[in-house]
């Protein structure tokens, strides 16, 4: 094989595998630079004063499921909105502008996804654990 068509192939396999490395990590780095939560008045989303945590999710989504656990482990009360089972629910997080679940308003922070890191932030800025 000539040299010349050696290096063209090199040149062909480097632009490919950079290109590849590069639409690989953008997810990631979008993810990095994209807001841990969002903040405002999420009150008309309360039943009540004390209640002040509440999930958007579905009984089948891993990380809602987590996110649940993390809160009956703590022994945090919440408010369980299954947007499966309830149109209210669904229209809510609509409302919300919710792309994903699980949604967790928690005090004025409202976070997409479940990070413990997160939520025990979240929790503590509302007062309802410890600072982490």
């Amino acid at each position: 094989m000539p040299a010349k068509r050696v290096k063209t192939i090199l040149s062909y396999v480097l632009i490919l595998a950079a290109g590849l490395g590069i639409g690989s990590s953008v997810p990631y780095v979008v993810n990095l630079l994209k807001p841990a939560y969002a903040t405002g008045d999420y009150s008309a989303y309360y039943p009540d004063k004390q209640s002040n945590v509440v999930l958007y999710g579905t009984s089948s989504c891993t990380y809602c499921i987590q996110a649940r656990a993390y809160l009956r482990e703590r022994n945090i009360a919440f408010i369980d909105r299954n947007i499966s089972d309830s149109d209210q629910s669904y229209r809510e997080l609509a409302q919300l502008g919710g792309k994903g679940v699980p949604v967790i308003l928690v005090g004025e922070r409202m976070l997409t996804g479940f990070n413990q890191s997160h939520l025990e932030a979240a929790l503590a800025a509302a007062g309802r654990i410890a600072r982490p």
